[in-house]
């Protein structure tokens, strides 16, 4: 029963940490695989399958070296100083993150719920101290709520969409690429690269957490099916309403519109909780790299972080992030090579 437990907290805490915003809307989805037609179904499993096989394998190194934080990690994969740097660079893009996401959470209480953009960002700030303070047991413990309700929500979606006339009639399996040949098959790699990369901020001190390597392998591979299933379940429900779902920012609100008002609002709780998982695993990264570089105590770090993030939220960083993220994605791309080289010493 224990070990059960542990896969299943593995396998949830590994889809919340992955899954935020971007894949809430479906912009994520929109962009990456149903925006190259039917292909995508084949680009889908080659993501699914670098879910499971580099998930499970970040885990189970950081496992065997114990690491503490993802620089850890980066130190064993790339040696002291190049890892560090790279260390230095999650951190600008963690923290990036977690400001869009705040700012995200703060945009979701004035724009559909109708309050004020400082109560979405104040709630979320207030909720965010009191999971991260409770350590990788709070962040486990909200991922094992969020996630299977996001799983039943998206099979509702789902079941909906097989069952509308439009299915049998809009070609979705079969709809051709507009896109020069190549980009759809780099898309998978950027994809889960940049996702994993960002990830690890929590699947380290996760796999290090975790005593059974077992646990942590059932894990993976049961977190990355889940990811290829809400990824397949949301590439389909979009394409069913092609080509007009590419005229609209949040995407997955068309699929879910004919709904009913019940389910619309359950959607935007899950956009909600979806931004706050990512939020609170970016935080909590953050926190541990801090606590390994400085002498300060994690609750000190973790209440600065905050305020700092708060800080910015107001600014606007999409502008700062659309020009990061390109540069991101390449070293994620990087860290992919260095963890297929290293990924043998791991049993």
């Amino acid at each position: 029963m224990r070990r059960t437990a542990a896969v299943w907290q593995v396998a949830f805490t590994y889809i919340g940490t992955v899954v935020g915003a971007g894949f809430a809307t479906g912009q994520e989805i929109l962009q990456f695989f149903t925006k190259y037609g039917g292909v995508a179904l084949f680009t889908i499993l080659i993501s699914t399958a670098l879910f499971i096989w580099f998930g499970t394998k970040i885990m189970l190194l950081a496992n065997e070296i114990g690491a503490k934080s993802y620089e850890d990690l980066n130190r064993h994969l790339f040696g002291g100083k190049i890892g560090e740097w790279f260390s230095l660079l999650l951190l600008i893009e963690l923290f990036s993150v977690a400001v869009v996401m705040l700012a995200g959470a703060g945009s979701v209480f004035q724009e559909h719920l109708g309050q004020p953009f400082l109560l979405g960002v104040t709630v979320t700030l207030l909720l965010g101290y009191y999971v991260i303070s409770k350590g990788m047991k709070g962040i486990v413990a909200v991922n094992t709520i969020v996630v299977p309700l996001m799983l039943v929500f998206t099979g509702i979606v789902f079941w909906n969409t097989v069952h509308l006339p439009e299915f049998a009639a809009s070609g979705w399996a079969t709809r051709e690429d507009p896109y020069p040949p190549g980009r759809a098959w780099i898309a998978p790699l950027l994809y889960s690269a940049f996702n994993l990369a960002s990830a690890q901020a929590v699947l380290v001190p996760l796999g290090a957490s975790v005593k059974d390597r077992s646990a942590i392998a059932w894990g993976g591979l049961f977190g990355g099916l889940g990811l290829g299933l809400l990824l397949l379940a949301g590439h389909i429900s979009l394409s069913v309403h092609a080509p007009a779902i590419f005229r609209y920012e949040i995407p997955m609100g068309l699929v879910v519109a004919g709904l009913g008002p019940a389910i619309h609002l359950i959607y935007l709780v899950l956009i909600y909780a979806e931004i706050f998982t990512t939020f609170i695993a970016d935080v909590f990264g953050l926190s541990l790299q801090m606590e390994q570089r400085t002498r300060l105590k994690r609750n000190v770090l973790i209440v600065s972080t905050l305020i700092l993030c708060f800080a910015v939220s107001f600014v606007g960083f999409k502008a700062l992030l659309s020009t990061l993220y390109p540069f991101f994605g390449f070293l994620s791309l990087i860290w992919f090579g260095m963890v297929i080289a290293r990924g043998r010493r791991t049993a």
